[in-house]
Formats: C-alpha cells, structure tokens, sequence
C-alpha cells in the first residue's frame, strides 16, 4: 500500500492525530456511501447501507470536530456517543459498536501503539458480536474480526503504527474478498458485502489522514437529499419482495428509568427474537439503542416502553422502500448523474490516438468522420494497419507531442513491462488542463494514483476508465465503467468463433493475427509443397541466415513474410519441396532462432 520501508517509522499516535484520522476516516465514508448503497444486498436489499453507516459516523464526527483540545478520554466519549446516538440501520448499529468498544481501550492510555492498536481492535470486535443477536459471518463483523486477528498477530513484531495499518488493511480485503463464500446471497449478486465495504473505506481514510495524503478534516453538514436517506438503487433491486420476511425496519431509543441490567437484557433481546430478526440491542449509560426487523413494530415500542420513555423513534416499510427505490430512486440518479456525463463537443479537438492496432485504427477513423483531428502514435504499426489507417490521421513520432497538444488522449497498446504506468506524473503534466484522458486498454497502463492526484489539482479535466478500483471509484474527475465494452448478446460467441478460427488458421497455416505480443503474420491458406514457421530474434541479417541454410538444403523459397515486434520477429516461409529433419535442425541452430515448426 505505501513505501513505508523508507520512511521514519512512526511509534506511536497522539490525541491530535487520532482526531485527524477519524474525521478523514469519515469523510471517506460519506465520499463513497452511493458505491457502497450499491453493494448492499443483505440482510434486506434496501440500498442503504453506505447511507446508514455515513449517518452513524457523521454524528459522531460533528463532536469530534467541534473539540479544540483533544485527549484521548474526550475522543473516545465524542466517538463512542455521538456514534451510538446517531445510529442508522443494521449496520450503523454494528458500527457503532465497533467504535464503542475500540474507544473503550484508547481512552486508557495516551498515545496509541501498534500494540495498543491490537487490543483496541479484539476490543471493538468483541464488543460487536456482543451487540449482534444472531452474528452473521460474511458481514462487517467478519470484516472486524480479520482487522482485530491481522493485528493481534503482528503486534510483537511490528512497531511502525503506518506499516501496521497498510498490514492490517490489505488483509482487511483479503477477508472482504472472501465474503461472497460465506454468504450466497453476495455471491449471487455479484458483490462483497456492503459493511464490510464500508468499514474497509473508514480504514483507508485513517491511513491517508496518518500518511499525510488527506490534509482536509473539515466536517460540513449533510445536504437535504442526505438527510432524507436519499441512495443509490442497489443491485438487490432484482431480488422480490417476498424474499423481506420481516417487512419494517424499526429503530428507537430507550431513555431508561429503571434498571436494565444483563437479565434484563436478555430477557428484551428473546422477545425481540420472538417477533423479528437483525436484532441489535446496546445499553450505554441511561439509553438503550434498539434495531430490530419486524412485522409488528408496536409490540416491540409496547415492551419497550417497560422500561422507559421511547426517542428517536424510526419505522421503514422496506418493502415498499425497497418498490419505491426501483422506480423513484432510478429516475432521481439519473437525472443526478446527468451531470456527472456532461461531455464537450469533440468536432474540431484534437484527438491523440497511441497505439494504431486493429482497435486503435477503428477509433482514429471514427474520430476523423466526426471532425476530430487526430494525431496516432504507433513506433511498430503494423502494414495491414497503415492501409487501414484513413489518410487524414497525422502519425506523431514522439508520443510527447500528443501529451502536450491533444484535447482528448485514448490508449489503445498491450501491457508490456515497456507501456506500464507509459501515462505517468511526468506525461501527465505535459497535458493541457482541459485534457480528457481515455483509458480502455488496461488499467496498469495509467499511473492512477498519479491520474487522481491530477484530477484533484484541476491539472487534467477527465479520466474513463473501464476498470474500477479503489482508487479511481468516486475520485473527483473520474468516470469509471465496469468494463463493458464486449457486453452485447452476441460478442461472447462471436469472440469464441474467432479464438477457434484464429487457433485453427495458425495450426493448420502458420498464420498469426490479432496477437498482443506478437507481430500480426499471415501468408493465407498453405498451398506450396512446404511451409515453415521461424520465431528469431529481431535482429540483422537472420532472413538471410535463414535463407543462406534453405538454400545449402538445395531448398527453394517460393513466398516468405517476416515481422518484427520488439525484441522478437516471426518469419513464414513457403517451399517447394518439404524440409527434411535435418535441416529443420540447422535452422535450429542459428544464434537467435528460438523455435521452428514445420507446418507442412
């Protein structure tokens, strides 16, 4: 995750800094709700839970934010109430408690350790699962457990409190990749699960903040649509409504006037069971945060109100949430994200084309029929290619020219040790500020974190990407697909037919076409008395080589096509006669051959 091996090492967090990286981990979270409402299919496909989680975070955030003399015991009170009380949703509920219990530890001591992080953490988790009636594991709380067990088992070996962190998070992933086999219900659509999600993004937000990558802590308020529980419609949106067994989401605060101990406890916990599911009861203080599924919300307000007064009272029907959001929600995003894809006029821009292969040729000739000026950048075009290549399109010899001078930059080259991260800090500061920056290839062939750190500087204006990531997803500047370009009804067969007829054409003749990392070579259907196919090295004098040895066998080449592609070439030669194996031998032999296949 960073280059901390370089770095002084960084023992230990104070107060100051522990505010710092909870409200960058905050505001993380808030950036990424809508992706993360996106995930969420379970327990109930209400697209949520980036909405419920940001809520629960903010609330304790606004404390956080508004102490000017940080200590440890004032965070952790910040954090542990202003959290707990803000609490949305099952999972706001869950992660409150994480902080709860992980506040419960810092506030005893004053600066924070890789150590200190450890007990913290099988605090927060511990405290968690105590929370959750009927713990699921796929969910956020197997999320906390991989941070609580990663950290345990590095903390008498590691001190370095940043290389604890990026150990921690990137098994944190780990974990969340594996969600989808501990749940079929992620598996089935496609996704990891949304808490854990979340409580990955909160993660990196304390590493940026303690990396000094995020300089900005400031906490705004949460616009109207926020506050409504406005969200992305998730892909749980496909799932029916009678798969909602308990169909209200019912959510309140118990203002205590009589003892609630842990009898007592259990006792409201089994009644709640009794009626609902996705149970969370915490008791702080003198307040009681309940969250419960249910069909019937006053019996659980009716045994609530035993004992004390009721507040912040909240019920969802999630199965008319979950209709609505098909419709409503659907049409809200779209007219939402219509900004997002306001484009520019692209007739009359100049557009620089690097690499001209089979795709890289469509894109310059389309562009050039809808009046772009387009500049290509190819050191090894390929002969087909040229005479495929419209005329109108100016071939560049130094791909600077088209960094420096092109409204709109598209790649279109294989990832080779040579082109990866070929769009790097120095090439894009070369860019023009209005710059769009197209990248359909793959993802490595672009420096991201360069990319966005541009982007957020206003020193490029756009860059698509088919390739989601951590990295690129709600970055500002930042327009990402899911790689969608083959996504049509026929493509995947039409690619299957052309993978066999391409294999059978090379087994059969020799012939490569459409290759990435070799030199396009065809010589059509084999029709002399023999033919050979020869992988050299790309260097001088090995045709004639080649030749010079055809001809000491008293072999005669009739027809041969040679092309070179880096280091390496690839030569098909038709003969008169066949070759023999002791010449195929000799051919063997020469300094640079590789291979030579006999095809017929």
């Amino acid at each position: 995750m960073a280059e901390w091996r370089n770095k002084v090492a960084t023992t230990t967090i104070d107060a100051a800094l522990v505010q710092k990286m909870f409200l960058a981990g905050a505001k993380n979270l808030e950036s990424k709700k809508e992706w993360i409402n996106d995930l969420n299919v379970f327990p109930v496909p209400d697209g949520d839970t980036g909405t419920n989680m940001t809520l629960t975070i903010m609330s304790a955030a606004k404390e956080v934010s508004a102490i000017a003399n940080p200590t440890m015991e004032n965070l952790a009170k910040a954090i542990s109430t202003g959290s707990l009380r803000g609490a949305r949703g099952n999972s706001g509920v869950i992660l409150s408690q994480l902080l709860r219990g992980f506040t419960k530890e810092m506030s005893q001591v004053k600066e924070i350790t890789v150590k200190t992080l450890a007990v913290a953490t099988s605090r927060a988790t511990e405290t968690a699962y105590k929370a959750v009636m009927k713990p699921k594991e796929g969910t956020i709380l197997t999320v906390a457990k991989g941070v609580s067990d990663k950290a345990a088992e590095i903390a008498d070996t590691v001190t370095d409190i940043e290389e604890a962190l990026s150990v921690i998070i990137d098994y944190a992933e780990e974990v969340l990749a594996k969600t989808p086999d501990m749940l079929p219900v992620l598996k089935e659509a496609g996704v990891v699960d949304s808490g854990g999600q979340g409580l990955v993004v909160v993660l990196r937000g304390l590493y940026d903040a303690l990396t000094g990558k995020v300089t900005d802590f400031t906490i705004t308020e949460p616009n109207a649509e926020f506050k409504a529980g406005s969200s992305m419609p998730g892909k749980g949106a496909a799932i029916d409504n009678a798969d909602i067994k308990f169909g209200y989401c019912t959510e309140f605060i118990i203002m205590l006037d009589k003892e609630f101990n842990e009898k007592t406890e259990q006792e409201f916990k089994a009644f709640l069971s009794s009626i609902g599911d996705s149970i969370v009861c915490v008791a702080l203080d003198d307040i009681v945060k309940v969250h419960v599924h249910t069909n019937h919300p006053g019996q659980a307000f009716e045994k609530a109100l035993e004992y004390g007064q009721l507040t912040k009272m909240k019920v969802d029907n999630m199965r008319e949430e979950h209709q609505e959001k098909l419709i409503k929600d659907a049409e809200k995003l779209a007219e939402k994200q219509k900004k997002n894809f306001a484009g520019t006029e692209i007739s009359g821009k100049k557009l620089g084309v690097i690499g001209l292969g089979a795709i890289g040729v469509l894109v310059a000739n389309a562009a050039v029929h809808m009046g772009m000026d387009v500049y290509g950048y190819d050191p090894y075009i390929s002969v087909n290619a040229a005479w495929n290549l419209s005329r109108s399109v100016k071939h560049i010899s130094n791909v600077e020219d088209i960094y420096k001078n092109c409204d709109v930059i598209t790649i279109h080259v294989p990832l080779l040790d040579s082109t990866k991260k070929m769009i790097n800090a120095d090439a894009i500061a070369m860019m023009k500020p209005t710059a769009i920056v197209l990248n359909f290839a793959r993802d490595l062939l672009v420096d991201e974190e360069a990319m966005v750190d541009a982007l957020a500087k206003g020193k490029v204006k756009k860059y698509v990407s088919d390739f989601p990531n951590n990295t690129t997803v709600g970055a500002k500047g930042c327009i990402v697909t899911p790689h969608l370009g083959a996504s049509t009804a026929e493509s995947e067969d039409n690619c299957a037919v052309m993978a066999v007829k391409e294999l059978r054409d090379y087994l059969e003749n020799g012939n490569i076409v459409h290759s990435v990392n070799f030199p396009d070579c065809s010589m059509g259907a084999c029709t002399a008395s023999g033919r050979v196919g020869i992988l050299p090295k790309n260097v001088k004098g090995m045709i004639g080589q080649i030749t010079t040895a055809l001809a000491e066998a008293d072999i005669n080449v009739s027809d041969l096509t040679n092309k070179g592609k880096g280091d390496y070439a690839y030569s098909l030669l038709d003969l008169d006669s066949a070759i023999d194996a002791s010449t195929v031998e000799k051919l063997s032999a020469i300094d640079g051959v590789l291979r030579v296949r006999v095809i017929k």
